[in-house]
């Protein structure tokens, strides 16, 4: 190591560091080859990574270091393009479906290949850009087309990531990357040297050890009198604080709901703890029927609900068996050709959706007009993955005055989309045990593809009747989540419940 003057100039005020800026220094100082990397200076030092990098921060902040930093970027397998390379990429799968099927696939026989949606719309329309299919369904293999045996440029691809190989394709791997099967994982390595100030100006003393700073101990025993202070450097960089701020997620609910009040709607509420007959039968979901278990409800044992009011279990119950409502003389409808047990009625399950506020706020208030929404959890037995969670929140509302149609529900959808910001959606037919005609409206997310958010249609009259109501009323179930994905620009419904700090305050890792 140089002696601690040694370059030092005539004159120039002996530097005061503390103990390991002082060691990091000397180590700069002692480097006559190209800067090095802080891996290799923690290494020579014995300090740990963290401690070192503090240290070189505080000697930048004093224009004593300078960093330069090397940028690398590779292309790595996400867990998706992980599968894909085990079980094969969807179009693979999808022509050895065709194979097997002797070149021929239906519709039909196609959603039974192991393919969700979206899947099976990218498989397809890769291979007939490929010209392995004919034009049109059913899908056939095209006559006289690339052979199936050979690799697909996708499939070379993945293969090459996988492999850590270079010279990789960069269109078909920003097509995977926009698939979600690869990602690029971008890596900084800094290197450390020392400034031409930091070289020249020369070190105080070793055994003259300044204070940075006061201490209880140092002021009670008075020893902070017989002791150098370190000078203020009013060039250094002071910590940048950050105060406590809302979670961008509730934020962003906070957000939706002033959209909804400032469209004219109230705000409604219901218990999380449910019964059946809230839950599923006012919303005419047969008790015995397949219909129900599409929205997985989870059961609450060991506790006990609370029935209904007499007239209004009278009049569900009449719906459901196809009678006439008490005091009329002919039926709704047919209704589900079975008898009504009031014992299934009074289970209680976790509300599954928040339609059963909209059936508690009519039973109020049947009398038109209303505008009523709610935005609150919801509980389903789901397989947790970046669209689904046990746990998720849903924003129900419903409009129910005279001449109400179709047609207004998707104007809302549309208005709604509009009002956060998302331009792209589509609606198409969908059906939903209580309400006829039913839609589904889908926004694009730019890795997820088309997600359906805006589910919703008209109360059928076996759902308002007995509530009392007799306007239609529209009514929707937006899962307001993904809705949140596309907004917040997310990928992943975990993500809306990060824990890392650094993200939560925007700074990044």
């Amino acid at each position: 190591m140089p002696d601690a003057s040694e370059g030092a100039s005539d004159g120039a005020a002996p530097l005061t560091l503390s103990g390991p800026e002082r060691s990091v220094l000397l180590a700069l100082r002692a480097n006559d080859g190209p800067a090095i990397a802080e891996e290799e200076l923690g290494t020579h030092l014995g300090l740990p990574l963290d401690q070192l990098r503090g240290t070189l921060q505080r000697l930048r902040a004093k224009h004593l270091a300078t960093a330069e930093e090397e940028h690398e970027a590779s292309l790595e397998l996400t867990p998706r393009g992980e599968e894909a390379v085990r079980r094969g990429l969807p179009e693979r799968r999808f022509l050895a479906a065709l194979e097997t099927h002797g070149g021929v696939l239906t519709p039909d026989d196609a959603g039974t290949i192991g393919l969700d949606e979206e899947e099976r719309s990218a498989a397809v329309g890769i291979l007939r850009r490929r010209g392995f299919l004919e034009p049109g369904v059913p899908f056939r293999l095209r006559s006289g087309g690339a052979p199936t045996d050979s690799l697909l440029p996708e499939e070379i691809v993945l293969k090459q990531v996988a492999g850590e190989e270079e010279d990789i394709d960069e269109a078909i791997s920003a097509a995977l990357e926009r698939r979600g099967l690869v990602r690029t994982e971008r890596r900084s390595t800094r290197r450390w040297s020392v400034s031409e100030e930091g070289r020249r100006l020369p070190l105080a003393a070793s055994d003259a050890e300044a204070l940075g700073a006061l201490t209880p101990t140092l002021l009670t025993s008075g020893a902070w009198k017989e002791r150098p202070f370190r000078p203020y450097d009013v060039r250094a960089a002071v910590p940048f604080l950050t105060g406590a701020r809302p979670n961008r997620y509730a934020a962003w609910l906070e957000e939706f709901e002033e959209i909804l009040v400032g469209l004219g709607f109230e705000q409604a509420e219901g218990p999380l703890l449910e019964t059946e007959f809230w839950n599923n039968d006012v919303l005419f979901m047969p008790q015995d029927h397949p219909a129900r278990s599409i929205h997985d409800a989870l059961s609450v044992e060991r506790v006990e609900g609370h029935p209904p009011p007499a007239d209004l279990l009278a009049r569900v119950a009449a719906a459901h068996e196809g009678r006439p409502l008490p005091g009329e003389s002919s039926p709704i409808g047919p209704g589900w050709g079975g008898a009504y047990d009031p014992a299934v009625a009074a289970r209680p399950v976790l509300r599954s959706q928040t339609t059963p506020v909209s059936a508690r706020f009519l039973a109020r208030r049947p009398t038109p007009p209303f505008r009523m929404f709610s935005l609150d959890r919801n509980f389903r037995r789901e397989e947790v993955d970046a669209r689904h969670g046990i746990e998720f929140t849903q924003c129900e509302g419903i409009v129910g005055e005279e001449g109400i149609t179709i047609r207004h529900l998707v104007g809302m959808f549309g208005a709604l989309a509009e009002a956060i910001g998302i331009r792209e959606l589509k609606i198409r037919p969908s059906y939903f045990p209580f309400t006829e005609p039913s839609i589904e409206g889908y926004v694009r997310h730019p890795r997820l593809g088309w997600i359906e958010i805006f589910p919703g249609g008209i109360f059928r009259p076996e759902v308002c009747r007995p509530l009392g109501v007799e306007v239609p009323v529209a009514a929707w179930g937006i899962g307001i989540g993904r809705l949140a994905l596309v907004a917040l620009g997310l990928n992943d419904l975990r993500e809306l419940f990060d824990d890392d700090l650094g993200r939560l305050r925007g700074g990044g890792t």
